[in-house]
């Protein structure tokens, strides 16, 4: 890796995260920020319009240049002029909404392209809760059930974080229930990450920045992890 990723929990555009969002636009090497709030388009007209102006407001009281890119379908995610938006940017930030939509919608686009021309760049990464999941080796398949989300497969995802599914929103359901709803392939790390906290990497390094905890699960085995400390995923 070339450039910063962070995973963040939950919690993207809130005060809670200002400290985090600053060293990641400190990492970046520029103040040049794009949102893209493609997640939430399967949750109707004018939920990523919502998204894109808190990310603007968010990113511009850090000092930052921030366009909000409302590229919200693979047409939009296929268009040049677009793309070329997204290249621009020194950090990309995607919030949350649906993780299977996120990735079928980016996947072999030109604008997933440019993210990734951001990333080997030196540029930062930056993904909460469904854009959080995708950088992981793979991204889960939801249908209701009972009231609670319940994963129907495991497809292939980015694998920016190789061998590992994320799982955001860690602390907001008892453990147990991550356990049974999050069945990881086997071999794959489970990376749990609390809201209003970010697992930061870059060239194979990692740590956790941010108010609670990240965990990891391997084997029968967990580790947790709190703001500041380095975390292997080896």
């Amino acid at each position: 890796m070339s450039g910063t990723l962070a995973l963040v929990g939950a919690g993207e555009f809130l005060v809670a995260m200002n400290a985090v969002d600053r060293a990641l636009l400190d990492r970046s090497g520029g103040l040049r920020v794009a949102v893209l709030p493609t997640a939430s388009a399967p949750d109707g007209p004018g939920v990523p319009e919502r998204w894109a102006k808190l990310g603007i407001e968010h990113f511009n009281a850090l000092g930052a240049q921030t366009d909000g890119v409302m590229a919200l379908d693979r047409e939009t995610c296929n268009d040049q002029s677009i793309a070329d938006r997204v290249s621009a940017a020194n950090l990309v930030y995607f919030s949350g909404g649906k993780p299977d939509y996120l990735y079928e919608t980016l996947v072999d686009t030109a604008v997933w392209a440019a993210v990734k021309s951001v990333y080997d760049r030196g540029g930062v990464i930056a993904g909460c809760s469904a854009g959080a999941m995708i950088m992981g080796a793979y991204v889960p398949s939801f249908k209701m059930q009972l009231g609670l989300p319940h994963i129907v497969s495991w497809q292939p995802a980015f694998g920016l974080v190789p061998n590992a599914i994320v799982v955001p929103h860690y602390n907001e359901f008892p453990e147990f229930v991550s356990r049974l709803m999050f069945r990881a392939p086997k071999g794959t790390i489970t990376i749990g990450v609390d809201g209003n906290t970010a697992l930061i990497g870059s060239n194979g390094t990692w740590a956790v920045m941010g108010q609670l905890r990240v965990t990891l699960r391997l084997e029968g085995k967990t580790t947790r992890y709190l703001n500041g400390q380095s975390v292997l995923l080896n």
